[in-house]
C-alpha cells in the first residue's frame, strides 16, 4: 500500500493560468470600476486558478479539522497551562462548547477533531463521541530541547494521517468538502513552532518566538532560550532537509496540518489556513512539496511573531487581521465568509454588457 503523503504529493498541480487570466478580465468586465473590490478580486482568481475554471464554484461545504496532540517540551516551563487541558478541550470540543465550534455553526462548517498524540488520557465524554477520531501516534512528542519530537517513520505516519483524511473529506459523497480549514490544539505548541520558522527561515528565535498564550516577559525569555537550545541541538537535521527538519522540531499535529494541507491542494480544493501553528504545517508543507502554498489561503494575521513571519516568506496575504492568537482554526474560519463571496462575485455579478451599463472605456 502507497503512502497516503507521496500519492497527494505527486498530485499536486500549479494553479490553472488559463482560468486565472479568465478570471481577471471576467472581473474588468464586471460593473464595477476595475480593482474596486480590491482583495477579493485577488482571491477570485486564485479560486479559479485552484478550481481550473472560471468562474469557480462557491467553496461549500466546508470542513473544519482540529488536529490536537502534547509536547514534551512543556517540561521546560515555556507555558503555564498544564498538559492536561490539550485533553480537556478535546472534550470540550466534541461537547460544541469551544470557540471553533460557535464559529463554524456560524458559517455551516462541520468540525471533526483528530487526536495524534494527546499525553493524557481523554474525559468520559469523548467515548464513542461523533466528531472525534483516535489516532495518536504517542502520548505527546518528545522535549525538542533534549531530543527529537519524533522519529522519521513517526513523523511519516503523521503527515500520511493529515494527507489520507483531506483526500477522505474532499471525496466523501454527501457531498466532499469544497474548502479545507486547519485546526489545531495542543499546550505549548507554540514553542515548536516557533522553533520550525525558525528553522526553515532562517530567523532567529528572537523574532519568530512570542508569547503564545499570553506568557510574561520572563516566561518569554525562558521560551526563547528554549527554542535557541532545540535549534543548536538539531542543527544537523536541519541542515538535512525539510522532513528531517519537521521530525526534529515539529509535533504530532503540525506534522499531520502538513499533510491535510498537501492533501487538500492535491484533491483541488482550497486550504484555509490558521495562524502560528498552522502557518508553521504550512511553511513545512510547501518545503515539502514546493507550490503547495498557492492552493492555500491565509485566513488571518495572528498577532505571533511567528505567523507574520510564515506570511512575509511565502508572500501569502491574509484575508483578516483581527488581533487574534487563539488557534483551533477560529481566524480561519472567521475569514470563510470573505473567500466564498469572492466566488460569488465572479458567478453572480453582472458584466457591464449583460446590465447595459456603459462602460467608462466605452
Amino acid at each position: 500500500m502507497g503512502s497516503a503523503f507521496d500519492a497527494a504529493s505527486a498530485a499536486v498541480r500549479p494553479l490553472d493560468e488559463v482560468a486565472m487570466a479568465e478570471a481577471r478580465a471576467r472581473q474588468d468586465r464586471l460593473t464595477k470600476p476595475r480593482g474596486a473590490l480590491g482583495r477579493l478580486e485577488d482571491l477570485s482568481v486564485q479560486l479559479a486558478g485552484i478550481a481550473g475554471v472560471c468562474p469557480p464554484p462557491v467553496p461549500a461545504p466546508a470542513a473544519v479539522v482540529v488536529f490536537a496532540a502534547d509536547h514534551g517540551v512543556v517540561a521546560e516551563g515555556v507555558t503555564p497551562w498544564p498538559q492536561e487541558v490539550t485533553a480537556q478541550m478535546v472534550a470540550n470540543f466534541v461537547s460544541g462548547g469551544a470557540a471553533i465550534n460557535v464559529l463554524a455553526r456560524s458559517v455551516g462548517a462541520s468540525v471533526t477533531v483528530v487526536d495524534v498524540g494527546v499525553a493524557t488520557p481523554l474525559p468520559a465524554a469523548c467515548d464513542g463521541a461523533p466528531g472525534l477520531l483516535r489516532h495518536p501516534l504517542g502520548a505527546g512528542t518528545a522535549n525538542i530541547a533534549v531530543a527529537p519530537a519524533m522519529d522519521f517513520a513517526t513523523c511519516r505516519a503523521a503527515l500520511d494521517l493529515g494527507a489520507g483524511l483531506a483526500a477522505d473529506l474532499a471525496a466523501d459523497a454527501s457531498p466532499g468538502a469544497q474548502v479545507l480549514v486547519t485546526g489545531d490544539m495542543g499546550i505549548g505548541n507554540t514553542t515548536p513552532a516557533a522553533a520550525l520558522v525558525a528553522a526553515f527561515t532562517g530567523r532567529p528565535p528572537l523574532e519568530v518566538t512570542g508569547r503564545g498564550t499570553g506568557i510574561d516577559d520572563a516566561g518569554l525569555a525562558v521560551k526563547r532560550a528554549v527554542v535557541e537550545r532545540a535549534l543548536a541541538r538539531h542543527a544537523d537535521a536541519v541542515a538535512a532537509g525539510p522532513i528531517e527538519t519537521l521530525a526534529a522540531l515539529g509535533g504530532y499535529e503540525i506534522a499531520a496540518l502538513a499533510g491535510f494541507i498537501v492533501g487538500g491542494a492535491a484533491a483541488g480544493v482550497p486550504v484555509l489556513v490558521d495562524g502560528l501553528i498552522a502557518d508553521a504545517a504550512l511553511l513545512a508543507a510547501e518545503r515539502l512539496v514546493p507550490g503547495v502554498a498557492a492552493r492555500c489561503m491565509a485566513g488571518h494575521r495572528s498577532v505571533e511573531p511567528g505567523a507574520a513571519a510564515v506570511l512575509e516568506e511565502l508572500g501569502l496575504v491574509p484575508v483578516l487581521d483581527l488581533d487574534m492568537r487563539l488557534g483551533e482554526g477560529s481566524g480561519a474560519c472567521l475569514a470563510l465568509p470573505v473567500v466564498q463571496a469572492a466566488a460569488r462575485v465572479l458567478i453572480e455579478m453582472a458584466t457591464f454588457d449583460a446590465a447595459g451599463v456603459t462602460d467608462k472605456d466605452g
